[in-house]
């Protein structure tokens, strides 16, 4: 039997080794992380301390919010002490962590947004039967369910890469750890980890994407049917605007990295894609929901001027 030296730990060679780039991608990256954890923060705040906020959709959204908190701190601040330091050391056991972390984050993602989508349906297309249908007990459930999916299929995944072998070269052509770098570096067979990535993890992006498309044509049929004028069509699909923004936002990206054939894909075109939906998305989703939203950046008003003007009147004003 050969002897192979068994790998303890792996070097992140992350997103580029030019100097000049990296200090510029540093600040960069900075600036899109504190805006995602003041943004999203900000969010999670409202949702949970005002009350006309206490409804079935921005429940989703303060879960959404505080997903997209975590989902960028998984990768981004180890990206970000690369660009100060260069290629990063982890060891297996924290790359594991940060694998299964990224994929939880983000399959609980995907569902959570076809959660939200059935939530708008039901709310356009069956007003008077909403608050039924949507009770507490049943937004905790889904919420539940989406959080439940993601802890299943990130720890399939790190189980299978924890059984793996990996000797000699240690050398991730990556910004973090994910699956298929990971498979790429290993000594063992990976046909099994190959079919559950395609399989398992393609069906997990596709099948909330398919609910969602369903649950917006059941709405557009629904307002065109049902709703006469432009504006009265407009009015209740413009609350989805946001939403859908935000699905597009995080499906392109997947589908470029997850759906294809695994073994043929670009390692460096995975990593720049992987940034869009790892660092770019978590940022930008705030962002989308305050200027997309009047009655977000109605209580968002309200609330600064409240904290700013505390003895005075102030009249938030929705525009």
């Amino acid at each position: 039997m050969l002897n192979h030296t068994e790998v303890c730990e792996f070097i992140l060679l992350g997103l580029t080794d030019i100097q000049g780039l990296q200090y510029f991608f540093f600040i960069s990256f900075l600036l899109l992380y504190l805006t995602s954890i003041l943004g999203n923060g900000v969010i999670v705040t409202m949702v949970i301390s005002q009350p006309q906020l206490h409804t079935p959709m921005y429940f989703f959204l303060g879960n959404l919010s505080c997903l997209d908190i975590f989902y960028s701190t998984v990768t981004v601040p180890k990206m970000l002490t690369g660009f100060l330091f260069g290629r990063q050391p982890i060891s297996f056991g924290g790359c594991l962590a940060q694998l299964y972390f990224f994929h939880f984050l983000g399959s609980t993602e995907a569902v959570l947004l076809a959660t939200m989508a059935y939530d708008r349906y039901v709310a356009i297309c069956n007003p008077l039967c909403y608050t039924l249908v949507m009770n507490p007990r049943t937004c905790l459930l889904l919420a539940t369910a989406s959080w439940s999916v993601g802890f299943a299929h990130a720890m399939m995944h790190s189980i299978m890469t924890s059984q793996l072998s990996f000797c000699g070269h240690n050398h991730i052509h990556h910004f973090f750890c994910d699956v298929k770098p990971l498979l790429n570096l290993a000594c063992s067979s990976t046909s099994l980890n190959m079919t559950l990535l395609n399989v398992v993890t393609t069906s997990i992006a596709l099948g909330p994407f398919i609910l969602i498309v369903l649950s917006y044509l059941y709405i557009i049929i629904f307002l065109f049917q049902k709703v006469k004028s432009q504006e009265g069509r407009w009015k209740p699909f413009s609350t989805c605007a946001s939403h859908l923004t935000v699905v597009a936002l995080l499906y392109i990206p997947l589908f470029f990295n997850y759906t294809p054939p695994s073994s043929s894909s670009s390692s460096k075109r995975d990593m720049q894609v992987s940034v869009m939906y790892s660092a770019i998305t978590p940022a930008l989703n705030p962002l989308i929901y305050t200027l997309r939203n009047q009655e977000v950046r109605s209580t968002l008003n309200k609330t600064l001027g409240r904290k700013l003007f505390p003895g005075g009147k102030w009249q938030g004003q929705g525009s």
